[in-house]
């Protein structure tokens, strides 16, 4: 009980912090200014949100807490995660990649983590690449479009994720990078993961040179 108390204590220290930061907005007036407030605020609350979310699991029933509860049904809230022909890894995230100005978005890290987990925790085995592609493809359309440069994009935070448990590390020996955009009128992200010997399928299949059908399906759209 002592260390749900003190846990208690750190969550009430994260919501303080969080809550500074939107009175630090409110009362920001200078434009120059106020883009450097939102990013502070935007770092802040993300950390402050991954705290809340690994203590009341920590606390949770049947994940360490007190009795057990069945596992809830999956929410695709976030994304999910499955596999193609080939052994290529798909992940979809429910959202685009965020800005990347100052920090690596730790959130999408973390929440692609968690679906590797409950891919695996669904009886999935997650394939290991010594020298793969991750490549990225941002559906969307010029309204639902935030972040117009490529190289502005947190696409960091998904390598960060999965090295060390899908690939070596993220050297440029061991990991080969494609940042794609398609128009789209659903705002998704698309991650895959191959080897480095597919390259070539991949990109012909996305380029319409092969039927795509038996390997991304209508989660893809092409």
């Amino acid at each position: 009980m002592n260390d749900f108390k003190k846990d208690l204590a750190q969550m009430q220290t994260a919501i303080t912090d969080a809550y500074h930061q939107i009175q630090t907005l409110s009362a920001q007036t200078d434009p120059d200014k106020l883009q450097r407030t939102l990013e502070r605020a935007s770092g802040q609350m993300e950390r402050s949100a991954l705290e809340m979310r690994k203590l009341c699991e920590k606390h949770s029933p049947g994940v360490g807490g007190y009795g057990n509860k069945p596992i809830l049904p999956r929410m695709e809230t976030a994304g999910f995660v499955e596999q193609f022909g080939y052994g290529w890894l798909h992940i979809q995230l429910n959202t685009l990649l965020p800005h990347c100005r100052y920090q690596t978005a730790d959130w999408l890290s973390d929440t692609i983590r968690r679906l590797l987990d409950e891919y695996v925790a669904g009886g999935s085995e997650l394939p290991f690449f010594k020298e793969a592609m991750l490549v990225i493809d941002e559906h969307c359309g010029i309204k639902g479009r935030h972040i117009f440069d490529q190289d502005n994009k947190g696409y960091k935070a998904v390598s960060n994720a999965i090295k060390g448990r899908l690939i070596p590390d993220d050297d440029q020996h061991t990991l080969a990078l494609a940042l794609l955009s398609t128009k789209s009128e659903l705002d998704v992200c698309h991650i895959t993961l191959l080897d480095i010997v597919d390259a070539a399928d991949f990109f012909a299949y996305r380029s319409g040179d092969y039927s795509v059908a038996d390997f991304y399906g209508s989660s893809w759209g092409i």
